[in-house]
């Protein structure tokens, strides 16, 4: 049986030519493909002599670099389990996801190794190493300590796990979704073939790489084509202007491409030799479509995914971009629009969107209850997102079954915050709600209760869960009422304090 590991079929890609450089970014530093092939080799056996074995979680928690980079591929090669937490993450945070995932390493920033070093004591994590930006941090140093890589690359199947990312659920509790280097070679290779990539596709990467668009469709269809990828620590709009001209291929959150149209600079004329503008991880607003057409002359790709699945569905590449929709189901995933029982909706009509393909994630980590309640009996992922498709099987995202807020690009679960609220002295209740917002596109808004008396405000509300949560969720506003609305039922009711709230943020 063939070798499935995903390394094995980026390294088959690797260009004629090693000498091509990978990743650049613009203070001058590079990586090429003979390098990462042998930096991958090396690094995968420092991992097996610190005893990672085959199936074994490596959590990391490092910033955006080049040999973070190397890290995620070695770990590939040696057959380890890649878990990527978001570098917002505080330690309270980062204790629950250490101890869901039990890795044999922790690898952290050089500034938050000695902290976290009692963390993974707690957990019996086996090895702390930290990795910086500047080719610095412990796992350098314990790489400088093997020999030249043997490029040894562990088999997998299609169906062994590649990595764990997490993804927050409706009760505050984060879930680590499993996918496979088959779930994950499927997508790759379809969105390679699907958005035309050619051989001299040069990438504009700004995305982190802690999450699937940046580390898994971006990186993953760059390796596929052999190309120069354009590697930014964050977005910058003055950089990536600067880079607009030597690049082909951007793909970024909606709040990018916000961002540029603020900037008179950004023109049709700097991005002559673009050919694709993505966007993806938070809906696409129609206006910033338009506007985007108007002044560049390029139409915005547009394309729907998730943590679970990867890429799910695609507007075409050649063909008719539509601003308000998501496109077509990409090829070999199966899509329907169903009622709360399963039973599919008339065209046109809203429904829960459904799945299947290979692309499809394996389950939850430790969680078979949850795995089989998000699973339809015919093998269909219930993703909770409620969509319509019409009758060419065109899907538009039309909002969400679950509490589900995106802002930035990054999902927020309300409930996670909403309990970090209840438990403040002070608090009788609070609901957290997501407000639309230009650059954000929806901004994390809290309306709560206060208890009889209390003197709680909104500077301590936000002083508290600055110490508690990462920055995106927490709260730009937070209100006070006398009482949360309800339905007869008890229920409280988000829709009427969006309405209410709705003008917060000056977006209409």
């Amino acid at each position: 049986m063939p070798d499935a590991n995903l390394f094995t079929l980026i390294q088959s890609r690797f260009p004629e030519d090693l000498a091509k450089v990978f990743l650049k970014s613009p203070d001058g530093k590079t990586l090429c493909y003979g390098q990462l092939d042998r930096d991958t080799a090396r690094l995968a056996d420092t991992l097996r002599r610190l005893g990672v074995c085959p199936g074994d979680r490596v959590v990391v928690q490092v910033d955006k670099s080049t040999e973070a980079v190397v890290l995620y591929l070695a770990c590939l090669r040696s057959g380890a389990v890649y878990v990527p937490l978001n570098t917002a993450y505080t330690a309270t945070e980062l204790d629950y996801f250490i101890g869901d995932a039990h890795p044999h390493i922790l690898v952290c920033r050089p500034d938050t190794l000695e902290p976290l070093r009692d963390v993974a004591a707690r957990h019996n994590v086996a090895h702390v190493l930290s990795l910086g930006t500047a080719a610095d941090g412990t796992l350098i140093d314990a790489m400088a300590e093997t020999s030249d890589g043997e490029g040894t690359i562990t088999p997998r199947d299609d169906d062994d796990i590649a990595a764990i990312l997490y993804t927050s659920g409706t009760t505050g509790r984060s879930k680590g979704a499993m996918l496979s280097h088959g779930n994950l070679s499927s997508n790759a290779l379809t969105l390679h073939r699907l958005w035309g990539f050619v051989p001299d596709d040069v990438l504009l990467h700004a995305l982190p790489i802690y999450h699937v668009h940046g580390l898994f469709v971006a990186l993953h269809c760059a390796l596929l084509n052999a190309s120069t990828v354009w590697f930014l620590p964050r977005f910058e709009v003055s950089q990536v202007m600067a880079l607009i001209p030597e690049s082909t291929v951007m793909m970024g959150v909606p709040t990018f491409y916000v961002r540029l149209l603020d900037s008179d600079g950004f023109n049709a004329g700097l991005c002559r030799d673009m050919r694709l503008f993505v966007a993806g991880s938070a809906p696409l607003l129609s206006e910033t479509f338009s506007e985007f057409e108007s002044r560049t002359g390029h139409r915005i790709l547009e394309r729907y995914g998730m943590t679970e699945a990867g890429m799910i569905t695609s507007n075409p590449y050649d063909g008719e971009r539509l601003a308000g929709t998501v496109g077509f189901p990409l090829p070999e995933t199966s899509a329907r629009v169903c009622d709360a029982d399963g039973s599919e909706v008339e065209r046109g009509e809203p429904g829960t969107l459904e799945i299947t393909g290979p692309n499809v994630f394996k389950g939850y980590w430790q969680n078979p209850e949850k795995t089989q309640a998000e699973f339809r009996g015919d093998g269909y992922f219930i993703t909770g997102d409620v969509a319509t498709m019409a009758v060419d099987g065109r899907i538009a995202i039309v909002g969400r079954a679950k509490d589900l807020i995106i802002s930035g690009g990054f999902n927020v679960y309300p409930k996670e915050i909403e309990l970090e609220i209840d438990a403040m002295d002070g608090v009788a209740e609070s609901a957290v709600i997501g407000l639309a917002h230009r650059d954000f596109g929806e901004a994390v808004t809290a309306i709560v209760v206060r208890q009889t008396n209390a003197n709680v405000d909104e500077a301590g509300v936000k002083k508290t869960l600055g110490e508690r949560l990462a920055k995106f969720k927490q709260p730009k506003r937070v209100f006070f009422v006398d009482a949360l609305p309800r339905n007869t039922m008890g229920k409280v009711q988000k829709n009427a304090l969006r309405e209410e709230y709705a003008g917060t943020y000056d977006i209409v």
